[in-house]
């Protein structure tokens, strides 16, 4: 059989399989056949043609015919995933788009492998050019990037196993007492365990949340008049998570969330520890009583990274199926998270950053009234949920919504799960009243509020196209009507 005959990569792929399948590893497969584990490893990623003989050799070790070695058919559909990536990572569109390589490690999940080889698939059909889709902004790439982290949270209930035990190490060491929140003692101690200071200052540069000298080991953050002690200790966290962690510098976008993803999560860790935090919520679930309130106030922490942390731990240790949001005064999306089947809206290509939920949802309902906590049933078109909504920051510039909630029949467990507030939101649409909307269109012309970013007026790829991008025209035919009504008075 000659090298053009060869599927390389094939092979590699079948002889992996049927290794594993007889429970050896490289090295003693290696020992068998009297070769070395890493010329078994070459072999096996397809970068290295392997003779006859030795094929002979392995498929007698391995208790297969040497012909199954070329067996057209991958062995498994991970194989075919990563068979089909490699192919597309070798075409023009990676190079073309200035991604990065993208290697399918054991970390990388199937369903994550999936959404990446789909996309790869629909590239033939539109323009491979500079000027084309080829030129994807940086923003198109995030959503990307966040949609294939997002599917591999959900994937393991946004629970991050190592993370947990190396927070749980740290606080050991920095003499955390196993109760209750880490003091500012053991904070400082956890720095140092790690060889940093920490210094306050003035004149920190307004893009960033700290900054680290890796030469002298000192992590500068904003003095106490610019950031208060609870948000102090998070960012503390959030930057030694990095260093914890063993983070590389990184160029791409996707390894760029990853790291921010998992520094957070270390911060969570330290600061709500797993071990104490599940016992002080398997207690609150066992009373019908959970809430974040309680976790924030319990921990000495934000709302937000209560509501986070509460998602890290409900399924794993309390049996809870769960979903979070974090939306603006608008019911836009910057941050979410489900594994309880809760369907969010999303763009074409599936990303939910920029989408804007339903009005008659939690998480828009909340700015109208004035309770400190929102609860509220509400049925949509994949079932009826629970959830609770905080209004965080309700008076600065920049406020926000954070909503948690689970399925109906898990309401029960939770502090103002017995709540009467139920709305209908199934099949909503924001055009649910054509009347108002003929009567308006093309005389209105509403000025957005200014944002602090601007880019989250603009509409998903999802979006019918606005004159007025990042406004809700039905509120402003609303308010129109008030006011039409007002004057005929």
């Amino acid at each position: 059989m000659g090298t053009q005959a060869l599927d390389l990569v094939l092979i590699g792929h079948r002889l992996r399989h049927l290794r594993k399948e007889a429970g050896l590893t490289l090295a003693v497969l290696g020992e068998r056949i009297g070769r070395p584990a890493s010329y078994l490893s070459q072999v096996e990623n397809g970068r290295i043609e392997p003779k006859i003989g030795v094929l002979g050799e392995l498929a007698e070790v391995l208790g297969c015919a040497t012909a199954d070695f070329f067996d057209p058919q991958p062995p498994s559909r991970r194989s075919a995933l990563q068979m089909e990536l490699d192919r597309h990572q070798k075409g023009p569109w990676r190079s073309t788009l200035e991604l990065p390589e993208l290697r399918a490690s054991a970390r990388i999940d199937d369903d994550v492998l999936e959404v990446i080889v789909g996309l790869y698939r629909v590239l033939p059909d539109v323009d491979v050019s500079r000027s084309g889709l080829a030129n994807l902004e940086a923003g198109d790439r995030a959503r990307l990037a966040n949609i294939a982290l997002r599917t591999e949270m959900r994937k393991q209930d946004n629970y991050f196993e190592e993370i947990e035990r190396l927070a749980a190490e740290d606080l050991a060491l920095a003499g955390y007492g196993g109760e209750g929140p880490p003091t500012e003692k053991d904070m400082a101690d956890l720095a140092a365990h790690h060889g940093f200071t920490v210094e306050r200052v003035k004149g920190m540069p307004r893009t960033a949340r700290s900054v680290t000298d890796t030469r002298r080991r000192v992590i500068y953050i904003p003095q106490r008049d610019d950031l208060s002690v609870r948000a102090a200790r998070s960012v503390v966290l959030q930057t030694l998570g990095h260093f914890a962690l063993e983070h590389a510098e990184t160029t791409d976008f996707e390894s760029y969330l990853r790291q921010r993803i998992e520094s957070n999560y270390y911060a969570a860790a330290v600061l709500i520890p797993e071990r104490a935090a599940v016992d002080f919520l398997s207690s609150a679930k066992d009373d019908h009583d959970l809430s974040i309130e309680d976790l924030k106030e319990r921990y000495y922490v934000s709302y937000e990274m209560a509501a986070h942390r509460f998602t890290n731990l409900a399924t794993r240790h309390l049996g809870l199926l769960v979903h979070f949001i974090r939306t603006d005064p608008e019911g836009t999306i910057t941050k979410a998270y489900e594994n309880n089947g809760l369907r969010f809206p999303t763009d074409l290509d599936g990303g939910l950053e920029g989408a804007r939920i339903g009005r008659q949802w939690g998480a828009r309902q909340a700015w109208d009234g004035s309770d400190l906590l929102h609860y509220q049933h509400t049925v949509t078109s994949a079932g009826e949920y629970w959830c609770v909504t905080y209004v965080e920051n309700a008076t600065e510039r920049t406020p926000y919504a954070v909503t948690i909630g689970c399925q109906a029949i898990d309401a029960g467990f939770f502090r103002g799960g017995d709540t009467l507030r139920s709305v209908n939101a199934a099949g909503e649409e924001d055009h649910a009243e054509p009347d108002l909307m003929r009567r308006w269109e093309g005389v209105a012309w509403p000025s957005a509020s200014e944002r602090s970013f601007v880019l989250t007026a603009l509409p998903s790829a999802a979006s019918e196209f606005s004159p007025f991008p990042g406004i809700d025209l039905l509120d402003v035919y609303r308010f129109l009507e008030r006011q039409s009504g007002s004057a005929n008075l």
